[in-house]
């Protein structure tokens, strides 16, 4: 542990919790142009990763996946569904539960998406290995948070 964070620093140079926040907003920043042009925002590209990945999710597999509350995800389903992305669908055998699936469209989209973590990887002029520690700490330090 460094001094000034042993000290209990208030300046706002020591303060990680600023490093983050800074970082976070350049790097959303940086997406909104790439994204615009997908016609998304950030938060649906990440329900389309996810659904590009696995096809098919329950909401609250999606929930799950992107530290998000039902009643956060709701709203950008409806905006998906409603630009042809995705269908929701209630299961049969679980009324209760609803199943998010791509569309011919929102699979489609995926192949422009390509060009995204391409630019925002060159954006952030990141050795690979500095990449992965990156990553590596962000995690960890999501799950030391998320765990006291």
């Amino acid at each position: 542990m460094d001094h000034a964070a042993e000290q209990g620093s208030l300046l706002l140079r020591d303060q990680l919790c600023f490093a983050l926040y800074a970082a976070s907003r350049s790097v959303t920043a940086r997406y909104r142009p790439l994204l615009e042009e997908l016609e998304l925002t950030y938060p649906q590209y990440l329900v389309m990763l996810v659904l590009w990945d696995q096809q098919t999710a329950s909401v609250r597999e999606l929930g799950a996946a992107l530290q998000l509350e039902s009643s956060t995800l709701s709203p950008l389903l409806k905006r998906l569904e409603a630009g042809g992305l995705i269908l929701r669908q209630r299961r049969v055998d679980d009324e209760r539960s609803v199943t998010v699936s791509l569309t011919e469209a929102g699979t489609d989209l995926r192949e422009k998406a390509h060009a995204v973590p391409l630019a925002i990887g060159e954006a952030m002029g990141l050795t690979p290995e500095q990449d992965a520690t990156a990553k590596h700490l962000l995690r960890l330090l999501t799950a030391n948070v998320n765990r006291t």
